[in-house]
């Protein structure tokens, strides 16, 4: 019909979990693909939906913030963990990532008998696991996830943005942009980038 609103998307909601042996949690993560700083994951058992939760991408950095304050007030139980830079290094970025969510689901009380997370890849945790393409807009325990891996790494890389300033960590969170590679080019690398990233590498070649 024309001038019609397009259908909004509907909301995360509980539906999967309801089908999960209780508790269930939600798990994601934030920070696989850039170039610098560590993995973050999340995990979440919530009991009943939270307002606004969605998946971290389609919300603004001051939403998340608020959403972060509130998933942590009511959920039954949340853990955030990390994978550093030198276990990517020595582990790759999809072991590290399940070294993080390991860590955050181990952390949660009570432990979660069942966890859904974000995803196709089945990692390997504390407890049985149903990876879920697209979770972060199904799921509303993933989508908590999701707001608290991405707000807690936002603050880490904001902190080593004033210890390593140039190379912009607070504005682009170490991801590939344009920005990010001129300043590689000015200054090189710095002990929080992903050397063996196939980026940072090239960038070792041509300057050997």
């Amino acid at each position: 019909m024309p001038g019609a609103r397009p259908l909004r998307r509907p909301g995360p909601d509980l539906s999967l979990e309801a089908a999960c042996p209780a508790p269930v949690c939600g798990v994601d993560e934030a920070g696989r693909g850039p170039w610098a700083g560590p993995v973050c994951a999340a995990a979440v058992i919530l009991e009943a939906p939270i307002p606004g939760v969605d998946d971290s991408k389609a919300l603004k950095a001051d939403r998340r913030e608020a959403l972060e304050v509130e998933i942590k007030a009511c959920a039954r139980a949340w853990a955030v963990a990390f994978a550093s830079v030198e276990e990517i290094a020595t582990l790759n970025i999809l072991r590290a990532t399940e070294l993080a969510m390991s860590r955050a689901v181990s952390a949660l009380d009570p432990a979660p008998a069942f966890a859904l997370v974000d995803g196709s890849y089945r990692f390997a945790l504390a407890c049985p696991v149903r990876p879920v393409v697209k979770g972060d807009a199904l799921s509303a325990s993933i989508a908590a996830a999701s707001i608290l891996a991405k707000t807690a790494r936002d603050r880490v890389m904001i902190e080593l943005d004033a210890l390593h300033p140039g190379y912009g960590f607070a504005q682009h969170k170490g991801y590939g942009v344009v920005a990010h590679a001129e300043a590689l080019s000015r200054l090189g690398p710095c002990p929080v980038h992903r050397m063996g990233f196939a980026p940072l590498k090239r960038w070792a070649e041509r300057s050997r």
